[in-house]
């Protein structure tokens, strides 16, 4: 199995090498923590924690180093801090720990490291010295600039020319700037704003040093991936290469760049001002959160997501059909042994047990979540009709398959027995109980009055020869 990523760099589809297999590491850039996350936040937290998963998978668990950070200095920080009269450190904690909450809730794994901007403001300042040591920034004003004609390739990434990244930088026009497209490493603090002491004053860093500071860290000059959504190629994944290239004399910051794709909302821009801004934090209090991420995989990661309801409807009527196979099949065990079955086409085909590396080898084609999505339902359709001794390994192959995905997190009675608002299943299986008493007298109006009764709870109820089942609607 090889792994293939599109990298942006290339712009084509690779074949992904390590610079070292014992040692895969990855970058993601995280959060700014001042509100709640939205689903365009979420979308790259979910993307990658995939992604980590199939490392994980593919070269072992602790050969795997995923680091996501957490920005905690910024200038929307900074007004939010202003505007309530509290301090930055109280709300980028009570933040950051509702930003890790929702996360939980919709499967993201903890990196290995979420390392926080305001503690690596050392390691900030000394690369900043060695930029200006090295001709590739100068001190002005209380800034630090880096020097962009200093780099000679410039703009690899995004492949703009230097009218462009003049303007889609929004480069502040200042007399003390040698150049135009030079962009602030570090910038003074007056007394009001949060600040540090350095050679140059009291101030603070610019976005993009954060990031190549803390990669530095915990990966080291070159490492292996670096993702982030598409709106971060430039400038702020440019600036970061210009950075670290520049600060360590090395050819590349990161072998591969992987980039998701925008997210809309009901076929528009997300705005507050069009009503349509999700916040993970209020979907959670609607839709399990298994429901939000299925959505977030339904479309490959590099193309664009529309977030909606009907989406959200869709997800949770899909995962309703994943979890019935589980109940279905909850006395059949699983087992571990693998069966070749090199691809999807074989697997229409063979009579053989689809293998344990059925959803990875999709992963594997670029993190092809779709169809990854599609092999699980494939693998659902096989179980339900598979003879009893071919069910283990479908099971199994099933399960392995949606843990790579993060997805059956729960067991089918927590998916569909779950805690319900306003009725608890000690009530609703009393409630049953009564039913088929009625129904054993025949007083069939009370049993259709505790059905109504049930479906008015949001629990639907099917009848079968074993007895009645319920879930949620």
């Amino acid at each position: 199995m090889k792994l293939m990523i599109t990298n942006t760099l290339e712009r084509k589809k690779v074949p992904f090498e390590p610079i070292d297999p014992s040692r895969v590491r990855m970058y993601v850039c995280g959060p700014t923590v001042y509100d709640y996350a939205h689903v365009g936040n979420a979308r790259p937290a979910v993307v990658f924690d995939v992604v980590a998963r199939l490392l994980r998978r593919l070269y072992g668990d602790a050969q795997v180093t995923h680091v996501a950070n957490i920005t905690d200095i910024d200038d929307k920080i900074n007004a939010r801090a202003r505007e309530s009269g509290r301090s930055i450190g109280e709300i980028t904690d009570e933040t950051a720990a509702a930003y890790r909450a929702d996360m939980d809730a919709i499967g993201v794994n903890k990196p290995n490291e979420e390392p926080r901007a305001t503690h690596h403001i050392d390691q900030m300042i000394a690369m900043a010295e060695r930029l200006i040591e090295l001709g590739h920034a100068y001190a002005a004003d209380g800034h630090v600039l880096f020097n962009v004609p200093s780099m000679p390739d410039y703009g690899e990434l995004s492949r703009r020319d230097r009218d462009e990244m003049v303007a889609g930088a929004r480069v502040e026009v200042a007399p003390y700037k040698r150049d135009p497209a030079d962009f602030v490493i570090w910038k003074p603090s007056d007394a009001e704003t949060p600040g540090w002491e350095s050679p140059w004053g009291r101030g603070r860093p610019g976005w993009h040093i954060e990031c190549s500071a803390m990669a530095e860290a915990y990966l080291g000059e070159v490492f292996d991936i670096h993702g982030g959504g598409l709106d971060l190629i430039f400038p702020h994944h440019e600036n970061e290469i210009a950075q670290s290239r520049c600060a360590h004399g090395t050819e590349r910051m990161a072998n591969y760049w992987m980039h998701n794709g925008f997210v809309t909302v009901e076929g528009e821009k997300m705005s507050k001002s069009l009503g349509n801004f999700y916040t993970v934090h209020d979907l959670l209090e609607e839709w399990p959160g298994e429901v939000i991420r299925f959505l977030l995989l339904s479309a490959h990661y590099r193309a664009p997501l529309d977030f909606s309801q009907a989406g959200l409807r869709e997800s949770k009527a899909q995962l309703d059909r994943l979890y019935e196979a589980l109940d279905l099949t909850r006395d059949v065990p699983t087992v571990s042994e693998k069966s070749s079955l090199p691809n999807l086409e074989d697997a229409m085909v063979s009579v053989d047990t689809p293998s344990s590396d059925y959803i990875a080898e999709a992963l594997c084609d670029d993190l092809n979540t779709p169809l990854a999505i599609s092999r699980l339902h494939y693998l659902v359709s096989r179980l339900n009709t598979a003879q009893a001794e071919d069910k283990p390994r479908i099971k199994a192959s099933l399960l392995q398959g949606a843990e790579l995905l993060g997805l059956l997190r729960s067991t089918p009675d927590q998916w569909f027995r779950g805690e319900t608002e306003g009725i608890s299943p000690i009530e609703i299986e009393r409630l049953l109980g009564d039913r088929a008493k009625a129904r054993e007298a025949k007083n069939f109006a009370e049993a259709d009055r505790i059905r109504d009764v049930l479906k008015n709870e949001g629990i639907e109820i099917k009848d079968s020869p074993e007895g009645p089942t319920w879930k949620r609607a």
